[in-house]
Order: C-alpha cells, then sequence, then structure tokens
C-alpha cells in the first residue's frame, strides 16, 4: 500500500489515467457523432450522364435518374464531364455510347455502358460508386431487355398488350436482400475500431507516465513493490475507463445487442490486456519500450481486422493477428455490439494474452538487477 500511495503521489501517475480517460472521452465524442448518418447522406454525391446516344428511350434515362440514391446530373458533352470528375464535383460519371440503342437491338453483339470513378477520394466513395454503378447496368440492363421483347410482341400483338407483356419478361427474377446482425449507421460500424485505437493509444501513454513514475521512484521502494502498484493501477483504470467509454457509447447512440454490462465487461478485458502487453515491453526495454508499442499500433489496425477484412490479409499478417489482442477485441466487439456467435472465445483469448504479458513483465523483474530503496531518514542516520 505505501509504494501505491507513492505513485498516487506521482504527477505522471495522475496523468497517466487522465490521458487514458481523455482519449476514451474524445475518441467516442468525435466518432460517435462525426459518423452519425453517414450511410444516410449518400444522396448527397453527384454523378454524371452523358447520353450521347439521340435514339435512347428518354423515359429510360428519366428512370435511370430517379432510381439511383445519388444525385444525377445530365451533361451533354464528355469532356466537361471528366473535368468534374477530376475537380472531384462528381463522384462518378457514366457514358451511354452513342451505340447504345443499336447495340441493345441486336442480337449478335451486347451494349455496353461506360463508368469512370474518380479514385483519387476515400475508400467509401469507391465502394459505393461501384455499387451504384452495379445498380445503373442491371436498371439499363432490364430496360433494354423490355424493350426488346415489346419490339417482338409488338409485331403480333396490339401494342398495349406487348408493352405490358414486355414488362412482365423483362423482370422474371427480383433479389431481396435480408440483412443478418445488422448495424444501425456508419458511426456503430466504426466502434470496433474506435476501440481498439482509443483504448491502445491511452494504454500506451498510461504505461509510459507510469513508468516514468516507476523510475522516479526506484530510491524510495523496491522493484516488486512498483510492479505491484503497477498491477493494482493496471486494474483499477481497466474499470474505471471501460466504464466512462461503454457509458459514452451508449449515451452517443450506441447499438449494444449483448446489453451495456456486456459491453463494459469486454472493454474491462481490452483495457487490461493493452495495458499489460504496452507495460511489458516497458519493463522489458524502459521507455524505449515505447518504439514497440508504436509499432504495435500500427501493425493491430492493420491485422486485427478492424479495418481490412482479415481473409484479404497476407499470411504474415493473418499470422501475426492471431497473437495480438487488437484481433479479438475486434471480434468480441462485433459480437456484443452487433451480435453474433457469442464472445467467450475471443474475450478468453484477451485474458490469456493479458496473463501471459503480466508474467513475462514479472518474469523481466525478476531478472533485471534492482535499485535498493534507500532506508528511511530516521534509520539512515
Amino acid at each position: 500500500m505505501r509504494t501505491l500511495k507513492l505513485f498516487m503521489k506521482r504527477p505522471t501517475t495522475w496523468m497517466g489515467i487522465a490521458t487514458a480517460l481523455m482519449f476514451q472521452f474524445i475518441f467516442s465524442v468525435v466518432w460517435m457523432t462525426g459518423y452519425e448518418g453517414v450511410t444516410d447522406r449518400t444522396g448527397q454525391l453527384r454523378v454524371g450522364i452523358v447520353n450521347e446516344d439521340q435514339g435512347l428511350d428518354k423515359a429510360v434515362a428519366s428512370k435511370l435518374q430517379s432510381s439511383l440514391p445519388v444525385q444525377t446530373v445530365l451533361l451533354s458533352d464528355r469532356e466537361e464531364a471528366m473535368e468534374q470528375l477530376d475537380e472531384r464535383e462528381l463522384q462518378m460519371v457514366i457514358r451511354i455510347p452513342s451505340t447504345f440503342s443499336a447495340d441493345a437491338a441486336a442480337a449478335d453483339r451486347q451494349a455496353s455502358l461506360d463508368f469512370w470513378i474518380n479514385e483519387s477520394n476515400p475508400s467509401l466513395i469507391k465502394s459505393i460508386m461501384t455499387s451504384v454503378s452495379g445498380q445503373v447496368t442491371a436498371e439499363v440492363n432490364k430496360a433494354a431487355v423490355g424493350e426488346g421483347v415489346r419490339q417482338i410482341l409488338a409485331k403480333v400483338q396490339p401494342a398495349e398488350q406487348a408493352a405490358a407483356a414486355s414488362a412482365a419478361l423483362a423482370e422474371r427474377v427480383v433479389g431481396h436482400v435480408q440483412p443478418v446482425n445488422p448495424v444501425s449507421g456508419m458511426n456503430n460500424q466504426m466502434i470496433p475500431m474506435m476501440m481498439v485505437l482509443a483504448s491502445f493509444v491511452g494504454s500506451m501513454i498510461m504505461s509510459m507516465n507510469l513508468e516514468q513514475s516507476s523510475a522516479a521512484l526506484a530510491a524510495q521502494t523496491g522493484r516488486w513493490q512498483r510492479l505491484a502498484a503497477r498491477c493494482v493501477l493496471n486494474v483499477a483504470a481497466a474499470v474505471g475507463v471501460s466504464l466512462v467509454g461503454a457509458s459514452l457509447i451508449m449515451a452517443l447512440g450506441g447499438q449494444a445487442e449483448r446489453g451495456f454490462l456486456a459491453l463494459w465487461g469486454l472493454m474491462f478485458v481490452m483495457l487490461l490486456s493493452f495495458l499489460f502487453l504496452t507495460q511489458m515491453f516497458l519493463l522489458l526495454f524502459g521507455i524505449g519500450g515505447m518504439v514497440f508499442n508504436i509499432l504495435l499500433l500500427s501493425v493491430q489496425l492493420v491485422s486485427s481486422g478492424a479495418m481490412v477484412p482479415r481473409e484479404l490479409l497476407n499470411d504474415f499478417y493473418a499470422n501475426l493477428g492471431n497473437v495480438l489482442p487488437a484481433t479479438y477485441a475486434v471480434e468480441s466487439g462485433m459480437d456484443v455490439l452487433f451480435g453474433g456467435p457469442g464472445a467467450g472465445r475471443a474475450v478468453g483469448m484477451l485474458l490469456l494474452i493479458a496473463l501471459s504479458c503480466a508474467a513475462v513483465g514479472a518474469g523481466t523483474v525478476a531478472l533485471k538487477p534492482g535499485r535498493q530503496p534507500v532506508r528511511e531518514a530516521a534509520q539512515a542516520s
């Protein structure tokens, strides 16, 4: 207890705890409010349509404009459209070639549409525009098929019957998308990455400050007492910081399918593993261990599946992610927040990593020669 009190008297100790809390507060507020409603505002994106086919039914172009989830603008000049695309005034340009109608009516060739997407944009733009291009192709293909069938039937049936029959034949298969474990908005979709980033950076800075406090107290107390005090502070900070983080997420509209207590428990275990991991490198290498912690921050963002699906990673990063806590934090976070098979296995791995890092840290303290603390002034005299 004496060593713990000495730690609490050091300003660096309080600075470390405050930093861990600050990261939870800042990231939760900024990310949850900044990403709120992002997917609902796709209608603000603009797509240019350049129709070079004078024979194309105007109703087809009008229907295309009304069916897309983005703003559309009809342009007569392709060069103007490409200039606006390059300047990011448009996010995609669709060109209907002059031969489109003739190609669609011919039996020996296919009609084609041209799409240009400016990839010098956030990655979400490319994803949305790629989806829109598929929708455009499907809509125009349906219209072209219907028109082709109508022309054939018009030769043997009255125009009204031909139009009705062609509309039915053009849409024989309809797809219905039914989401499983739906996510409510992009701000919720970003929570797993936000939790990892805020918790690891906060843990990293807190561990650095506790290392400085420990070094300052080396002459007053033993190394085992200092390690025990740090472990107590880690557990206490994990409880308090996770409570603040989980409360902020829920207060700012975050969804938690498993409930608040499950989210709090998950964040506690996640913070515990991060704190003992970052502490381990500082015990091994002193303040120079921050280099490894900074490296781990980058590596975990890549390998955890928070930004890029792990199925798309190469073998090196996929295997590396198997031994790092952020991977299991993201996996369990998705289960707790959005629903899934359960977070038991991932939480167990987080606890195993925390215990392993604590054991390595204790082994490091045992093997390193420590300074003998000075005696009290009265004893020394």
